[in-house]
């Protein structure tokens, strides 16, 4: 049993609010499980005092979405000389802008859709690339915002000039890829497996695909080639390597194997705050690696550090 005091941040202040408090009280039972003296935080704007007047052996950051896996939370603990979990702030920042995210791993060589970052006011009346293609807040999480333009759409989103858009004003407008959604998480320097996310009655992998009972169904290990699935763990473990990713991340895909075996693979972005609840894809692989719940969450408080 291990006696550090781990102080568990959940809630926080994005949109992702209530997908963060079901990670962190999960993780916040397991490593209470695994011995740990466990303090739960809902993080607000005073979290800096609170952290300074708690002093934690370690934050386990379970935050999803701005401020938490942005690299802010992240400068906060690096200020105050918490050891913590996941990214640092570099490779936070970096990940949490889809843009920039893009062009460090397509120069590291993984493949990306062809793709531009531009206002959502500039848009207009006129598609800014032939669809179909997906339009994608540059800084949020859990598809909120994702918008997908078929290629019989008349004109672009007009929700994207709306008072009520809640997403921020800058946009990533992708090439749509059809296709299977594959993702493969990194723990360390090694690939986990590759899951297959089947999505049950939605379009794409949507919030309710995500979060609701049933919206979708995991295949694990995907039921693709030994050829494709050793490709996605080596490309998810550049992607990892090439933003600059601590501990766990998890890199998403898509695979069109329509026409051929081989199809067309591509990168779509990388996650380095990813879904913690026991029935998350990043735990579901490290349980298909052999790894229990809370033996994965010790491998990672165990793991923290600064100057990440």
């Amino acid at each position: 049993m291990s006696g550090k005091h781990v102080a568990v941040l959940m809630g926080g202040l994005s949109s992702e609010r209530p997908v963060s408090l079901s990670s962190g009280n999960a993780c916040a039972a397991a490593l209470e499980g695994e011995g740990y003296r466990v303090t739960r935080i809902d993080v607000d704007r005073n979290i800096g005092q609170v952290l300074a007047d708690l002093r934690p052996d370690v934050a386990f950051n379970a935050l999803h979405g701005p401020f938490g896996e942005d690299g802010t939370i992240q400068g906060v603990l690096e200020y105050l000389q918490i050891p913590y979990t996941h990214s640092g702030v570099l490779a936070s920042a970096l990940a949490m802008d889809k843009g920039q995210a893009k062009i460090i791993a397509a120069h590291a060589g993984v493949p990306v859709a062809e793709a531009k970052v531009m206002s959502r006011f500039d848009i207009g009346n006129e598609h800014p690339i032939a669809p179909p293609y997906v339009v994608k807040p540059v800084r949020e999480g859990s598809s909120f915002g994702v918008v997908i333009v078929r290629e019989d759409a008349s004109h672009p989103p007009q929700s994207l000039g709306s008072s009520e858009w809640r997403y921020g004003d800058r946009v990533m407008v992708e090439h749509y890829v059809a296709g299977r959604e594959l993702t493969c998480g990194v723990m360390g320097d090694k690939a986990l497996g590759v899951i297959e996310i089947v999505p049950q009655g939605h379009g794409f992998y949507d919030y309710d695909s995500k979060y609701v009972a049933g919206g979708s169904r995991h295949v694990l290990p995907a039921e693709i080639s030994p050829k494709i699935y050793q490709k996605i763990q080596s490309l998810a473990l550049t992607a990892h390597q090439a933003v600059g990713c601590r501990g766990v991340s998890r890199s998403d895909f898509r695979y069109d194997d329509r026409f051929s075996e081989d199809g067309e693979l591509i990168w779509l972005e990388i996650n380095t705050q990813p879904g913690m609840t026991p029935t998350s894809l990043v735990p579901e692989m490290a349980a298909h690696a052999g790894l229990g719940f809370g033996e994965f969450l010790r491998w990672m408080v165990e793991d923290a550090s600064c100057l990440r």
